[in-house]
C-alpha cells in the first residue's frame, strides 16, 4: 500500500491548540462498521454505546516533563527531549546539535553526548545523577509541535495528562483518554462497565514520521509496557464470556494486541513492543476503539483505519472529511471518534 493513499488536506484551524472544558464536552463521532452509518454526539453521551459488562482499557502511563533547553558550550541553542533512562545514561533526541558536544543548563547542568544511534537519538551523560528531580524543576511538558506556542503553560501541565495517569515514563499522552472526568468514570461504573489498565510508555516511534512510500517498509520503534496479572486474568475471562473489549486509544490496541494469543487469553506481564499495525491487520484482542483524530500519513491513522475496515486502504477517509466538514477538532486536544 502506498503511503500517500493515507493522506488528507486539514484546514489548519482545525487543529486544536486548547483542550475544550470541561473534558468530557468533546465532540463524539460514533461509527458503526458493520453499516458504515456516522452519527454525532458530545463526549459525556459515550456511555449510550458502551453495554454492561463491556471491559474498557485504558492506558495510565504519565507524562514527564522531558524536555530541556540550553546551549552548546561552544554557543547557540540547544534542546534534548529525554527519551528513557539508559543504566545511568539517558537516550534523548537532541535539537541544536548534530555532533558530540556538551551541553549546557540551568543551575550548572552538563550532558554530554556520547552515542548516536542508528534511529538519530543520542545517548545523554548527565553531570548530576538526579535528573528526575532537576526535571520537576527546569523540564518542560514535551506539547506536539502542532500547538502553536513558544513554551507550554501551567494549565498544560494538567491537562496534557488524562485523568487516571500514574506510571510515570512517556514523552507523549495516550490522547484518546483526555476525554474522560471522574464523574464520567464513575457514572459507566455505576452501569456495569467494567473498567481495568495497561501501561505502554508513549515514545517517541508512536509518532515518528512514515518516511517509506509502501507503508510496509516502516518499522515501530519499541515501547515499554506492562499488563498485570489481574488485567490479563480479567480480559481472559470477558473474552471467554463473550464480553467486548474496549480500547481507549491506539496504544492500549498495541499493547493488547501484542499480549493476547489466537484463543483470546492475554498475557500478563512486561516488556516492550514493536507492532506495527497497518490495514489488513487481523484484530485478535480488541471489539471497540475510542481514538482521537490523527495526522495524516501517521501509523496511529494506520492503525485505526485497519479497525475500521476490513479491506486495505484508507477505509476511514469518509468519515474523515464528514469530520472536516463537521467542524471537528483535529489531533491531541482535539474531538473523539468511537468505533464499534
Amino acid at each position: 500500500m502506498k503511503l500517500i493513499d493515507f493522506h488528507y488536506e486539514l484546514p489548519p484551524e482545525a487543529i486544536a491548540q486548547e483542550p475544550v472544558s470541561p473534558r468530557d464536552s468533546s465532540k463524539l463521532m460514533v461509527l458503526d462498521r458493520a453499516s458504515k452509518a456516522i452519527t454525532h454526539h458530545r463526549f459525556r453521551n459515550i456511555g449510550e454505546y458502551l453495554r454492561p459488562g463491556d471491559v474498557l482499557v485504558t492506558n495510565v502511563t504519565k507524562v514527564f516533563p522531558a524536555r530541556l533547553r540550553g546551549k552548546k558550550i561552544t554557543g547557540g541553542k540547544a534542546e534534548l527531549l529525554l527519551l528513557a533512562p539508559r543504566g545511568e545514561q539517558w537516550k534523548a533526541l537532541v535539537r541544536g546539535a548534530t555532533q558530540k558536544t556538551t551541553l549546557e543548563f540551568p543551575e550548572g547542568l552538563r550532558a554530554s553526548m556520547t552515542e548516536r544511534l542508528s534511529e538519530g537519538e543520542w545517548i545523554i551523560s548527565f553531570s548530576s545523577n538526579h535528573i528526575h528531580e532537576y526535571l520537576l524543576r527546569h523540564g518542560e511538558m514535551p506539547l506536539p509541535p502542532y500547538i502553536k506556542r513558544p513554551s507550554p503553560r501551567a494549565s498544560d501541565l494538567e491537562r496534557y495528562q488524562t485523568v487516571f495517569a500514574s506510571q510515570v515514563g512517556a514523552i507523549a499522552a495516550p490522547t484518546a483518554g483526555f476525554h474522560f472526568t471522574p464523574e464520567l468514570l464513575a457514572a459507566l461504573q455505576a452501569k456495569g462497565i467494567e473498567q481495568r489498565s495497561i501501561v505502554l510508555h508513549v515514545g517517541w516511534g508512536t509518532f515518528r514520521p512514515v518516511r517509506s512510500e509502501t507503508i510496509e517498509e516502516h518499522r515501530m520503534l519499541a515501547e515499554f509496557y506492562e499488563v498485570s496479572g489481574e488485567t490479563a486474568a480479567a480480559l481472559s475471562a470477558a473474552k471467554q464470556q463473550g464480553r467486548r473489549i474496549v480500547a481507549i486509544g491506539t496504544t492500549v490496541t498495541r499493547t493488547l494486541e501484542t499480549v493476547v494469543d489466537a484463543s483470546g487469553t492475554y498475557r500478563a506481564g512486561e516488556g516492550e513492543t514493536d507492532l506495527y499495525i497497518y490495514p489488513g491487520y487481523a484484530f485478535k484482542g480488541i471489539d471497540a476503539l475510542l481514538t482521537n483524530f490523527h495526522l495524516p500519513d501517521s501509523t496511529p491513522l494506520l492503525l485505526a483505519s485497519a479497525f475500521y475496515g476490513r479491506t486495505s486502504g484508507f477505509t476511514l477517509k469518509p468519515a474523515y472529511e464528514e469530520a472536516i466538514r463537521e467542524g471537528y477538532r483535529f489531533y491531541s486536544y482535539g474531538d473523539a471518534m468511537f468505533m464499534s
